[in-house]
């Protein structure tokens, strides 16, 4: 959903020094919605945060947002 792509984009590019390189793809499923994220790899571990906690936020805000149009959603950040 566009919508989940938008959140995830939004809160990446905030995030990061170089917004520029915040790549965000979906590739839509029958039950699930996968959400890549590819960031600069200097900008890596603010996307990730300490011990994972800003990716598990991250995962948080797309599960709800999923949840409120009835989809699954899984975030994945690679390199």
């Amino acid at each position: 959903m566009k919508e989940m792509k938008e959140l995830v984009e939004f809160i990446a590019k905030s995030l990061v020094d170089e917004p520029d390189q915040v790549r965000v793809t979906e590739v839509e499923g029958e039950k699930i919605t996968i959400i890549e994220l590819r960031v600069a790899p200097g900008d890596l571990g603010k996307v990730i945060g300490k011990q994972g906690r800003t990716a598990r936020s991250i995962r948080t805000l797309l599960n709800a947002t999923a949840t409120k149009l009835r989809k699954r959603a899984v975030l994945e950040i690679l390199e």
